[in-house]
């Protein structure tokens, strides 16, 4: 199969049963976690045409031809993504494994809302789980983010 993953192109055969979590992992992208295998954490979130999905329970098949972006592309340059800064000065990175996913779920949101409210914010991370930051900071980082992004859409 075909797909492209962080606007890089692969050419891959691929199992039958393999999720996308197996595979983009195969493949060395490691920010996409494993956490449940059963898409309920939120960890292994990744955007799927702009989409975000949890790829544990996403059958590997299915990407084909898609356009993937995990964890890893959100800062194809090397500079931080807004949202990975904001999270940086928030301190809303404890162990860090739920981080991508939350990242992703954000990203996600962003597009579509630049100026989400916490209840939106919140809403958007429901299918996030941590168990360190309690959500509040996630929640002040995006919004932050979400702040710094629209200054800079202005300039």
């Amino acid at each position: 199969m075909r797909f492209t993953v962080n606007d890089q192109v692969f050419d891959i055969d691929v199992d039958p049963g393999a999720s996308l979590l197996d595979l983009l992992r195969r493949l060395g992208f490691y920010g996409v976690k494993n956490g449940c295998d059963n898409g309920d954490c939120g960890a292994c979130a990744v955007l799927v045409d702009a989409r975000s999905v949890t790829s544990c329970d996403y059958p590997a098949r299915a990407a084909e031809g898609k356009r993937i972006v995990t964890v890893e592309g959100l800062a194809p340059s090397g500079s931080l993504h807004p949202l990975q800064a904001a999270f940086l000065d928030t301190g809303a990175v404890q162990c860090g494994f739920c981080t991508p996913g939350m990242l992703i779920s954000a990203v996600e949101l962003l597009e579509h809302n630049p100026d989400p409210s916490e209840s939106e914010v919140r809403e958007a991370l429901r299918g996030n789980l941590c168990r360190c930051t309690g959500y509040t900071k996630p929640v002040e980082a995006i919004q932050l983010a979400a702040a710094r992004m629209r200054e800079v859409d202005h300039d």
